[in-house]
């Protein structure tokens, strides 16, 4: 196991250079001027664009630009913000446990909507609450997680005045003042995964209740609840923890939305205030944590395979 763990980390290191090289020359080569946008105006000073040019090393070849950049990144160094002038990796810093707090509770709420709802579909298949169920996730899948934000910040928070409709609580204030900032966000995002785990749990599930090991627990008397949870879910698992491991890669890009919707002050507000202000090195930065972040999550989802499944061994 742990020759394996070197070995994943080790990959992650040319396709992480990959993905920075990809995101610099996107970037560099996009049309407009920062350097003026970050000055006020497309008539600027000459001399000042030019002197700020200098300052910042955008007035080198491209290649002398990445490699400086590279060089800036083995030491931990993201660059230095165009429009802030502070360090890229100190604003992420600051940021990314704020995303980090919503992507996780988003996948908390897919993930306790979907299982329960999933195996109730599948106990229940071709009646009412399968069809219910079903109708639940047709209906998540289809709807856009920016309009469903949208609605349900108009009816909780501008309409009942129920739950906060912006910004990020405190926990000096109290876990619950706190968790109210969360409820919005965590739904919108969760509420599609939680659609699309709902139909994958249904759909395994029927598959394991079909098994001779169920129909033998079944035929010795075997509670309901005890069949359907302690053994024929535990062995449906394994794709049900692979789709919500990938699905933690979209909800990290899907938090950029739902953050800007609900003012949240993460990774994705901070990616969408770098593009508008074209401030290059955010940009990078943001891209370059959010590949990080897919591939560690995709590394845990492998590793929870062993946990969940003893037979499954990595040489």
């Amino acid at each position: 196991m742990l020759a394996y763990l070197i070995r994943r980390l080790i990959a992650m290191v040319p396709v992480l250079l990959g993905i920075a090289f990809i995101t610099f020359a996107l970037i560099s080569f996009a049309p407009g001027d920062a350097i003026r946008l970050m000055l006020g105006s497309e008539s600027a000073n000459v001399e000042n664009v030019e002197r700020l040019r200098r300052e910042l090393g955008l007035d080198l070849p491209w290649y002398e630009q990445f490699a400086r950049y590279l060089g800036g990144l083995v030491q931990g160094d993201l660059g230095t913000s165009i429009t802030s002038r502070q360090p890229v990796a100190d604003q992420i810093w600051q940021r990314f446990p704020n995303t980090l707090v919503l992507t996780a509770a988003s996948l908390i709420v897919a993930l306790l909507i979907a299982v329960p709802l999933g195996v109730l579909a599948a106990a229940n298949h071709n009646r009412p609450a399968d069809y219910a169920a079903m109708g639940f996730a047709m209906v998540g899948v289809a709807m856009p997680n920016f309009w469903l934000g949208l609605l349900l910040l108009i009816l909780f928070g501008l309409e009942l005045r129920w739950l906060p409709i912006r910004g990020i609580g405190s926990l000096d204030d109290g876990l619950w003042q706190w968790a109210r900032h969360l409820i919005l966000p965590a739904v919108t995002l969760g509420t599609s995964l939680a659609a699309l785990l709902t139909r994958l749990t249904r759909n395994t599930m029927l598959d394991v209740l079909g098994e001779d090991y169920v129909r033998t627990a079944r035929s010795k008397g075997a509670r309901t609840r005890t069949v359907l949870y302690r053994h024929a879910l535990r062995n449906a698992l394994l794709p049900i923890v692979t789709t919500a491991g990938l699905q933690f890669g979209a909800l990290l890009g899907g938090a950029i939305i739902i953050e800007t919707i609900f003012s949240w002050p993460g990774l994705g507000l901070l990616s969408i205030n770098a593009i508008r202000q074209r401030d290059l090195p955010t940009m990078q930065g943001s891209v370059l944590v959010f590949a990080a972040c897919f591939m560690v999550v995709t590394l845990i989802t492998d590793l929870l395979y062993a946990a969940i499944n003893p037979r499954i061994r990595y040489g």
